[in-house]
């Protein structure tokens, strides 16, 4: 295996982690933006109201973006074990 190949690879896995981790991440963000304002304007500063809708909200991401996230990793771990076959000769 080259130098080429390995960080082909190491590179694969990298932009499949990001695009892997963005929508959870964006979600969080967004989530806790809004709930960050809204405490701001009305001075409530519970601590459960910053961690519950910020949890449930990701959760619900993650539940809906399954498939789509499911298809990334089988993507690349069946290109990885192709690259696996194809390099080991």
């Amino acid at each position: 295996m080259s130098q080429e190949v390995a960080l082909g690879i190491i590179n694969d896995a990298i932009i499949t982690c990001l695009l892997v981790s963005m929508p959870l991440l964006l979600v969080g963000l967004v989530v806790g933006l809004a709930i960050s304002v809204f405490q701001a304007v009305t001075q409530i500063h519970e601590m459960t109201l910053t961690f519950i809708p910020k949890i449930l909200a990701m959760f619900i991401t993650l539940i809906m973006l399954l498939p789509w996230l499911m298809g990334k990793f089988i993507t690349f771990t069946t290109s990885i074990f192709n690259s696996i076959v194809t390099y080991s000769r």
